[in-house]
């Protein structure tokens, strides 16, 4: 039975799927998790904040784990919990997809460059978009290894230039973490777990600067925005047996804007 995006052939007796998202709460990470819920997969998200009363999502309030991914030790307790979610799965995890990220902005949503970025702000930025990243793979490696399962990266094409509306921490952030995917698929490869990344360009979601429109008409060949429900069906991609041998990459979701 072929299942949507192309991915998931488990046979009927086969036991379901699960998915580890942080950064579920709207745009990329909320079409990730429709995505993988339309599939049949499990959806175990994580948040600093707890789930939406009004989110439709009926599974979501028994699969949300509250948790301030910018706290080691908060992240290190939301590691244990989540291991315990995973009991009645028998301690498996398919896929993990670390979409968790935050910029900080100047007065009036400025840039913040790399002189103007306080040393607070910089490992604020880091211990959630790249740090938490590591921890929960490493601290989830043994529920992984026994699916032969895959981690997700979520990085940006701001990880490869200079942008104009991203800050530097979050660049910088976002350009270790694709260099991390690396390692941790020479590193994690041997156990049976792929680990990719994934690097939105601009998307359609609520965090869209002004003046986006311009780097839409001169830098973007397809000349539109792209859809969190595209970056979404990639990620489903890289998570399933139709990227088996795809191990190390950074998939470029950006409507050629790269080039």
């Amino acid at each position: 039975m072929s299942m949507p995006y192309g991915g998931d052939h488990r046979l009927p007796n086969q036991p379901r799927r699960v998915l580890l998202l942080t950064g579920a709460s709207r745009g990329i990470g909320h079409a990730t998790v429709k995505v993988f819920s339309a599939a049949g997969w499990r959806v175990l998200t994580v948040s600093r904040h707890p789930f939406p009363e009004e989110c439709p999502w009926a599974a979501g309030p028994e699969d949300h784990i509250q948790a301030d991914l910018a706290s080691p030790e908060d992240t290190l307790r939301a590691i244990e919990e989540i291991r315990q979610r995973l009991v009645p799965e028998g301690g498996r995890l398919d896929a993990l997809v670390n979409n968790a990220g935050i910029s900080p902005k100047g007065p009036g949503g400025a840039r913040l460059g790399a002189i103007q970025t306080s040393l607070e702000d910089w490992n604020w930025v880091f211990q959630v978009n790249f740090f938490s990243s590591i921890m929960l793979a490493r601290g989830l490696i043994e529920e992984l290894q026994r699916t032969r399962g895959a981690v997700v990266n979520v990085t940006s094409i701001a990880g490869s230039r200079v942008h104009p509306f991203a800050g530097a921490a979050y660049a910088t952030s976002k350009a270790a973490l694709m260099a991390l995917t690396r390692e941790m698929a020479h590193d994690f490869g041997p156990r049976g777990i792929r680990v990719n990344a994934l690097s939105p360009g601009e998307i359609d979601t609520a965090i869209l600067s002004p003046g986006t429109e311009k780097i839409v008409e001169e830098q973007i060949p397809m000349r539109r925005l792209g859809k969190p429900t595209e970056v979404a069906k990639t990620i489903y991609f890289l998570c399933t047996e139709a990227s088996s041998y795809v191990n190390g990459a950074e998939i470029h979701v950006n409507g050629g804007q790269h080039v």
